[in-house]
């Protein structure tokens, strides 16, 4: 089979077509025939060399991956049959023509989806429901801050929060961005580029400040983040675009509003906790 290869760390002009091994489903796995697979910023930083796959994961590109059975596995539990539609979560192997998943990360794609479509969902859906949920547990009513609003992951989380009645606002650096982010649901929304995020959010929540923050920004925000986060607020960190070196008394501003931070990354799960 043939799949999006690099051999050396560097720009998208390292990237070829290579033939490599197609692989044969072990114990409880489905082999996959990709039909469609995304792009998110993990590969970018893996072709890069700067965030290299889990262990025991495959070096080729890609998280996510959509298109149709093409093999089992011993072991499986029958749900799927050869020729279903599905879409995959991945620590790796999507930017090939075949992958093989665990039959539990796999999913049905609904019958009026592309697989395009499909293949757009499972990293960034994922990586917002389990931030929101599983690490932040949103509550009815509470305010959310989403920093790169209109990245996959933000207008996902957009519309994860509404469906949990809760309230979305977000930072980008562009209007456009801003009004897709909008148009996706978010009630408000604060360009980082020529506006403190922190005093506008403090405006729009009337002083209290958001429940929860959702950050893959880093150390650059972090006391815009606590001015603006209220008491007893949760700020969640999933990226370091900026960086992860903080300067400045953080721990005291957090134990003052009896903050808590978490933080999440999706990729390095093991296959049970995934």
């Amino acid at each position: 089979m043939f799949a999006a290869y690099f051999d050396f760390p560097g720009g998208p002009e390292n990237l070829y077509m290579k033939e490599v091994m197609k692989p044969n489903p072990g114990e409880g796995e489905v082999l996959v025939k990709v039909s469609a697979s995304a792009l998110n910023r993990a590969d970018l930083l893996q072709r890069r060399g700067k965030y290299p796959p889990p262990k025991g994961a495959s070096d080729i590109l890609g998280l996510e991956a959509a298109g149709s059975v093409a093999g089992l596995g011993p072991g499986c539990s029958g749900r799927w049959r050869i020729g279903d539609a599905v879409m995959a979560l991945l620590p790796g192997g999507g930017q090939a023509q075949f992958v093989t998943v665990p039959e539990g990360l796999l999913m049905p794609i609904p019958k009026d989806m592309t697989f395009i479509q499909a293949a757009a969902i499972p990293e960034a859906w994922l990586t917002a429901f389990q931030l929101l949920h599983f690490v932040g547990k949103v509550q009815e009513g509470e305010t959310v801050l989403i920093h790169a609003g209109a990245s996959g992951v933000g207008m996902a989380a957009i519309q994860l929060v509404r469906l949990a009645k809760a309230i979305p606002i977000v930072t980008a650096g562009t209007q456009e961005k801003l009004e897709a982010t909008a148009n996706a649901g978010a009630a408000a929304g604060f360009n980082y580029k020529n506006e403190d995020f922190s005093e506008k959010v403090l405006e729009f929540t009337q002083g209290s400040g958001v429940d929860i923050i959702l950050d893959c920004v880093g150390a650059s925000y972090w006391e815009k983040n606590l001015n603006c986060l209220s008491t007893d607020g949760r700020w969640i960190i999933y990226g370091l675009l900026s960086g992860g070196e903080v300067h400045g008394d953080l721990l005291t501003r957090l134990i003052s509003k009896r903050a808590s931070i978490h933080t999440s990354l999706l990729r390095s799960r093991d296959k049970e906790a995934s």
